[in-house]
């Protein structure tokens, strides 16, 4: 009697119908819920990630830089072309040997300029004639990738250098011989997230980009191509 019961039920199940796979109207269900308008007419807004956003550095080296290098240096296959891998932000702070709140300020500077929340770096041995213990909070550091690269990239050519006093360029001789870049910054109050009322001391940093150009020429080509003002 069972097994009839149990033909019964599976022939009145209309054909096509399936069970839906567990996990696999994830997607299909955020579109949905993205998509849909919420109570009283008015949609719900969309995050620029959602929406397909690409930051404008970004943009900028698939239209303009990536086609100008494969031209220039005649690269047969579109992975030869070099690109920026990341950028590495380097606050120094031998200061923090006699004021260690400084170290406080670093931090939120830093997390305020690259957007990120930086790692604290400490001395790796003691070193007497510069009163410096091992342990002792001396700088902070930054690693962006992905779209926090792009985003920095972008302030600070277009926002941050403008400000340099004086400026004339960057000088092109911070290259380390295999397509990398590294350059040095000798105040923070350049950046427009930096409110000058609240700072302490004068920060320098160094900015490491470090591509995968082989050569400095094709890393000097690709930086300029995103609108590094090289010194001439």
């Amino acid at each position: 009697m069972a097994k009839k019961e149990d033909d019964k039920k599976a022939a009145s199940k209309p054909k096509g119908e399936s069970k839906p796979k567990a996990g696999g109207g994830d997607k299909a269900k955020a579109k949905a819920k993205a998509a849909a308008p919420v109570e009283g007419g008015e949609e719900r807004k969309v995050e620029p990630r959602e929406a397909g956003y690409m930051p404008r550095a970004r943009a900028r080296y698939q239209k303009q830089a990536a086609p100008a290098l494969t031209k220039r240096f005649g690269y047969k296959n579109p992975m030869m072309v070099p690109r920026l891998q990341k950028v590495v932000v380097n606050m120094g702070l031998g200061a923090a040997v006699q004021n260690p709140k400084i170290i406080d300020s670093a931090v939120e500077e830093m997390r305020a300029i690259t957007g990120q929340q930086p790692v604290v770096c400490r001395a790796r041995k003691s070193i007497a004639s510069f009163k410096l213990r091992e342990n002792l909070p001396i700088g902070v550091r930054v690693t962006l990738r992905k779209h926090q690269m792009w985003e920095f990239l972008d302030r600070l050519i277009s926002f941050a250098l403008p400000r340099v006093r004086d400026f004339k360029g960057v000088s092109p001789k911070g290259f380390d011989g295999r397509g990398n870049f590294t350059m040095g910054l000798k105040d923070q109050i350049i950046f427009p997230e930096i409110d000058y009322d609240k700072i302490d001391a004068t920060k320098g940093m160094n900015i490491s980009f470090v591509t995968t150009a082989k050569t400095d020429e094709e890393g000097r080509a690709l930086l300029q191509e995103l609108g590094m003002p090289f010194r001439q």
